[in-house]
C-alpha cells in the first residue's frame, strides 16, 4: 500500500480500520479471504452521493410525474402524485428516511410510468436528466456530488482483489446508467429494486411488475446473495435500511452525515444504525472529521 491511498481521508480510526482490515484479509494468515470471496457492497443514496433534501433519482422521477399529471389531471387524486402536488410533509419525511412503504409506493408508480420502454429509451432519458438537472441547494449537477473519499475506497478495494457492488433500494436501471462513468464499476455490479423485463419481437421492454422484493432492509443481503452467491466481506451504508447488509459483512462502515457546511447534517433515518454501530463496533465515518474533501 502506498501513501497515496485514501488521499481524501484524514488520519484517524476510520481510515486506519479500513487499511488494517484490507491488509488482514489479503495477507496469508487467520484473517485471509480468498479472492473469490472478496465481495464489497455499498448503499448509494447518502453513502456514495447526496440524498438530501431528497435522493437524486426522485428529482428525475418527479419531473416525469409532473408532466403526467399535467396530461392527465385525474392522477392528482392518486398516490404518490397527490402527495407530490400537496407537498405532504409526512410523505417527504418518509422518502427522506427511505421508509419502505413510501419507497414501495414510489417504485410501483415508477414501473407504471416506464412500462413498455426499452432499456435504450430509459437510459437516454436518464442521461438527458444528468446533463441538465442540478441540486436545489448546492446548484451543481448531481453527478458532481459523488463522494470522492468513497471512490478512493473503491479503488483501494479493487486494487486488492475485491469485486465492488452497489446495492441500493433505489432503481437498479437508473443507477446502471451512472455506474461505469461515475463509480468505475460495471453495470452488472449494480444491485437494486427493479422492474421485470419481457423479451418479444427481438427486443426487451419493461413490464409493470417489480422484480422480486424491495432492496431495503433484509432485502439487501437477500438480493446480494441472489446476485453473487455470496454475502459481503466489506459493506458500507449510512441508514437504518442498511443495517442488515452491514450485519451480514465482516467489516461494516457507516457514513455519518455531520457536516452542515460542506454537505448536510442529519440523523433522521439513521438513529438505529448509529446505535447498532456503537453496539457492534462498526467503523463510523464522520464526514466532518474524517474527510478532507467531500466531493
Amino acid at each position: 500500500m502506498t501513501e497515496k491511498i485514501l488521499a481524501s481521508w484524514k488520519d484517524g480510526p476510520a481510515r486506519q480500520a479500513i487499511v488494517d482490515f484490507v491488509t488482514a484479509v489479503t495477507t496469508p494468515g487467520p484473517a485471509f479471504v480468498e479472492p473469490a470471496d472478496r465481495i464489497a457492497t455499498f448503499d448509494n443514496d447518502g453513502t456514495l452521493w447526496v440524498e438530501q433534501p431528497l435522493p437524486p433519482q426522485f428529482d428525475f422521477v418527479f419531473r416525469t410525474w409532473a408532466q403526467e399529471v399535467k396530461d392527465d389531471p385525474s392522477l392528482a387524486s392518486q398516490q404518490p402524485y397527490k402527495a407530490l402536488i400537496e407537498r405532504d410533509p409526512d410523505f417527504f419525511a418518509g422518502l427522506g428516511s427511505q421508509d419502505p412503504k413510501v419507497v414501495e409506493t414510489l417504485l410501483e408508480a415508477f414501473t407504471r410510468s416506464w412500462a413498455g420502454t426499452t432499456p435504450e429509451e430509459f437510459d437516454a432519458q436518464v442521461r438527458e436528466w444528468t446533463g441538465t438537472a442540478k441540486h436545489p441547494k448546492l446548484d451543481v449537477p448531481y453527478r458532481e456530488l459523488v463522494y470522492r473519499p468513497m471512490l478512493e475506497l473503491f479503488e483501494l478495494l479493487q486494487a486488492n482483489g475485491f469485486r465492488v457492488f452497489v446495492c441500493s433500494g433505489g432503481g437498479r436501471d437508473f443507477m446502471r446508467v451512472l455506474a461505469e462513468d461515475t463509480w468505475g464499476i460495471l453495470k452488472e455490479n449494480v444491485i437494486g429494486s427493479a422492474a421485470a423485463y419481457t423479451y418479444a419481437d427481438g427486443k426487451l421492454v419493461r413490464s409493470r411488475e417489480l422484480l422480486g422484493s424491495l432492496d431495503l432492509g433484509s432485502g439487501k443481503p437477500e438480493h446480494i446473495f441472489a446476485h453473487t452467491g455470496r454475502l459481503p466481506v466489506f459493506a458500507g451504508g449510512n441508514a437504518d435500511v442498511d443495517i442488515e447488509m452491514l450485519q451480514s459483512a465482516r467489516f461494516a462502515l457507516l457514513v455519518n452525515h455531520d457536516d452542515d457546511e460542506r454537505e448536510f447534517s442529519y440523523t433522521r433515518g439513521a438513529e438505529a444504525s448509529l446505535a447498532k454501530a456503537a453496539e457492534s463496533g462498526w467503523a463510523v465515518v464522520s464526514m466532518k472529521n474524517d474527510w478532507a474533501t467531500v466531493f
